[in-house]
């Protein structure tokens, strides 16, 4: 069955399709885990946990997509991979100063990576609004760690710029740059999902 059905299936709340998809895909994913892992994640836990980690929770929990074929899917969840083990990385390295972890984000529409549509039964304002939040959570999955947590520091914890500043090392004004340099990247790769181009 194609990819495209079977993310449709999935999306109508078949979770036999999503079971198919992750059969199919899993061989592939779980190399690209392993290819990417390194010493210091492999020591300190197995391809399959991180495979876990990014991709079940992204399918399960993450915005709903749609792409053109097993190619845009595996480029696609590739890059939520290696965030996923950035993130895990410095987690880990972050862990022995408490830094504070990311927030989950709101969001359930069906992302269609190939149209750069929206697909959605309710046409509300609140219906747009979550479509939008999906559309920017979908995003954030894609940018380089360092962007994403300064977007979810500010953003999404509602931190001030001399609270992001002073975790980074930073002036307050420094990380202001930052910040609008990372929400100006946010919206190039929002450009290219809605394009189909990424």
């Amino acid at each position: 069955m194609p990819i495209p059905l079977l993310l449709e299936r999935w999306h109508a709340g078949d979770e036999a399709a999503l079971s198919e998809l992750v059969e199919r895909e899993l061989p592939w994913l779980r190399q690209h885990v392993e290819r990417r892992l390194g010493d210091f994640l492999g020591q300190r836990g197995e391809a399959s946990d991180y495979l876990h980690d990014a991709l079940l929770d992204f399918l399960r929990d993450g915005p709903r997509f749609q792409v053109r074929d097993e190619t845009q899917l595996r480029a696609l969840l590739g890059q939520v991979i290696e965030n996923t083990l950035r993130d895990k990385h410095d987690w880990f390295r972050a862990k022995r100063r408490s830094l504070r972890a990311t927030v989950d984000l709101p969001g359930d529409s069906v992302l269609d990576l190939q149209s750069g549509a929206v697909h959605s039964s309710t046409p509300s304002r609140s219906a747009d609004r979550d479509e939008r939040r999906a559309w920017v959570r979908l995003a954030l999955e894609l940018l380089e760690p360092e962007d994403r947590k300064l977007i979810l520091a500010r953003d999404y914890e509602e931190r001030s710029f001399p609270e992001i500043a002073a975790e980074l090392g930073l002036q307050p004004d420094a990380a202001r740059m930052r910040w609008n340099r990372a929400v100006a990247r946010l919206g190039q790769v929002l450009l290219r999902l809605r394009a189909g181009t990424l």
